[in-house]
């Protein structure tokens, strides 16, 4: 576990675009998916995409995309940067077909992030 947690300090100490709380939220948004997916193996950069999307609206509901400016990441593109920094350390895998370019404008995060009330009238 220190070894891990020395990798991850490193990946942070290379790229200060992104706090530490967003590699730990994407960690955790990985384990949501496999969890609720009962997928052990390989999740795609889009399947991660979705699973971010799903879990950062069930922690922080319409605060996500405030949340996740506050961390540095503004796009899906960032997410894909945070992947590609774990792979470059060995702490996340890809396979050949994974690529940065599976992030690119996947979606927009004013939509992606937007909380829809259902306001009945009291």
């Amino acid at each position: 576990m220190d070894d891990f947690i020395q990798k991850l300090d490193r990946v942070v100490d290379k790229d200060k675009r992104y706090k530490i709380d967003a590699y730990d939220f994407v960690l955790e948004a990985l384990s949501y998916i496999q969890k609720k997916t009962k997928k052990k193996g390989h999740i795609s950069g889009q399947e991660l995409l979705l699973g971010i999307r799903e879990y950062a609206l069930s922690q922080f509901g319409g605060l996500s995309k405030v949340v996740f400016e506050h961390w540095g990441v503004k796009s899906t593109e960032d997410f894909g940067e945070i992947v590609f920094n774990m792979v470059n350390e060995n702490l996340l895998y890809k396979t050949e077909g994974d690529s940065k370019e599976d992030f690119k404008g996947f979606y927009d995060f004013e939509e992606a992030f937007k909380v829809k009330f259902d306001a009945d009238p009291v």
